[in-house]
């Protein structure tokens, strides 16, 4: 009796908490949608990655074959070049790219005029509503080599045109570059909201200890958005091994695919081109786990370096 009596009475209070909020609910509730239909929905669609799929059979009377088409993602010939291509991306992507907006967002903090702040976050926003489309449009105006700019003034100054849009060599550095441009003044909207919430009378303090600019960012700046950078980082190993299908494959051509050549452009090659659905769903299931596990790892190891993690 005693045990119905609590829980009827956490029922009652639940139904007072929802009714006292309601309005808070029913903001989140378009973001909840979006997700539920976009994001958990699709899940449902993994199950084609053991099964035989076939459209006009679907789901229900498709065959099973169990792990077959990861034991033939993973025995395929092409497998470790483009795991080996992807996990370079991603590796670049997480030392330069990561790091980046975390900079920018402190040299703008310290930055002490107001207009000048708001000018440069202005100028460092735009590229990110630019389409990759457009960008790789941009870039390859500047590096081709016929007529492009930067060719251009090397050779004026003597020296031979690179063929920056068609080499190997230069592939990875054009994406980084690329990414960089487009997307790390984006990415400081984190920080510098973290930033604004550090309390003032911790600089004030330290400014009467004899503290520095750059003692102060050590001591004081840096440790208030850790938590922030922890939580970011690990959400960004989630999505490791998405290097980006629009960005890569519109940097793709016959002289660099030997390098360029990634899982999210294999699987568009396989699912879409050659409507190998089953197929292209194990590759995407594989990509997925082996973001799942990433995130579970870096989770559990910075709750052993005493950080919050993501759950």
């Amino acid at each position: 009796m005693q045990r119905a009596g609590l829980s009827a009475l956490k029922r009652s209070q639940l139904v007072r908490d929802l009714l006292r909020d309601r309005w808070m609910y029913l903001l989140l509730f378009p973001g909840i949608l979006y997700f539920v239909v976009f994001k958990y929905v699709p899940m449902l669609g993994l199950v084609m990655a053991f099964q035989d799929y076939k459209p006009f059979t679907g789901f229900m009377n498709s065959p099973w074959v169990g792990f077959k088409h990861f034991e033939r993602f993973f025995m395929e010939p092409q497998f470790w070049s483009l795991f080996r291509n992807t996990l370079l991306l991603a590796i670049y992507n997480l030392v330069f790219f990561f790091p980046l907006p975390i900079v920018l967002a402190l040299m703008i903090n310290e930055a002490r005029r107001e207009m000048f702040k708001r000018i440069v976050q202005t100028l460092l926003y735009l590229p990110h509503f630019i389409s990759w489309v457009v960008a790789v449009g941009i870039f390859y105006v500047l590096f081709t080599t016929e007529g492009g700019v930067v060719n251009e003034l090397l050779v004026r100054f003597g020296f031979e045109k690179i063929p920056f849009m068609l080499s190997e060599e230069w592939f990875r550095p054009m994406i980084i570059s690329q990414s960089i441009w487009k997307e790390a003044g984006w990415g400081t909207i984190i920080f510098l909201a973290a930033l604004s919430g550090v309390d003032l009378q911790l600089y004030e303090a330290a400014r009467m200890d004899g503290a520095g600019r750059w003692r102060q960012l050590w001591h004081i700046t840096i440790p208030a958005i850790r938590s922030t950078i922890v939580i970011l980082f690990i959400l960004r190993l989630g999505s490791f091994l998405d290097t980006g299908f629009e960005h890569i494959f519109l940097m793709l051509n016959s002289m660099n695919r030997e390098v360029g050549e990634v899982f999210d452009t294999y699987v568009y090659m396989k699912g879409l081109t050659q409507a190998q659905y089953s197929y292209s769903a194990a590759v995407g299931l594989f990509k997925s786990l082996v973001g799942l596990v990433l995130v579970l790892g870096a989770n559990r190891l910075a709750k052993k370096f005493g950080e919050e993690g993501v759950y």
